[in-house]
């Protein structure tokens, strides 16, 4: 598949077809991307959320400035972070390290150590803040990967958090919501999927020194 081609293909959805659901596989191909990606140190301080059920979504809509998206499109991402990072994160990764690659603990102990210190030293409002650094990773890489597979997707940051946070029970399990990612099939009568996609010319984007 051509990827340059499927990123043009690609657009921020405002209209899904709310008969269309991604199969099991294509779900699996989502969360496993989400899995893989990328976060400073690999401390994966994100979970993902995903929300099927549209009587859960139904008083969603209103709570994202009535963007039908979250309702009519198969699933809905939800990002978040961890209220906080504690040591016992920061162990439990060096820990799984240990056990997955066999890396001694000579090894990773100044490495653990400076990781905690690192994370101490931080206040909650800046750990939460490096943790939302991670979320939009996330967001770029399912993006990426929604497009090469043929799934439509619409990033968003118009939501209330913290009322997402009541009622999908987010505090209960220690997360904030940051940011929103519908998926599914665009609609067929949907506009915008028609219009061509506007960017500045390459030359004037990228800078080659």
């Amino acid at each position: 598949m051509n990827t340059i081609k499927q990123l043009n293909w690609r657009y921020a959805t405002k209209k899904f077809d709310a008969t269309k659901k991604l199969s099991k596989a294509k779900l699996n191909i989502i969360t496993e991307a989400f899995n893989l990606t990328a976060t400073s140190f690999g401390l994966q301080t994100i979970k993902l959320v995903v929300v099927e059920n549209k009587a859960v979504r139904e008083p969603l809509v209103a709570l994202s400035y009535n963007q039908k998206q979250v309702l009519d499109a198969s699933h809905l991402l939800v990002i978040c972070i961890q209220n906080d990072i504690v040591d016992a994160d920061v162990n439990s990764y060096y820990n799984n390290i240990k056990h997955i690659r066999n890396t001694s603990e000579t090894i990773l102990k100044p490495y653990r150590e400076d990781l905690v210190k690192m994370m101490q030293g931080m206040s909650i409002q800046e750990r939460q803040q490096w943790s939302t650094n991670q979320a939009y990773i996330v967001l770029g890489n399912l993006m990426t990967v929604c497009a090469i597979e043929g799934i439509d997707s619409c990033p968003m940051e118009g939501f209330l958090p913290s009322k997402y946070d009541e009622i999908l029970k987010l505090n209960e399990k220690g997360l904030k919501s940051v940011l929103l990612l519908p998926i599914g099939y665009r609609a067929e009568d949907d506009f915008f999927s028609t219009l061509k996609k506007v960017r500045k010319p390459i030359e004037e984007a990228v800078i080659t020194i």
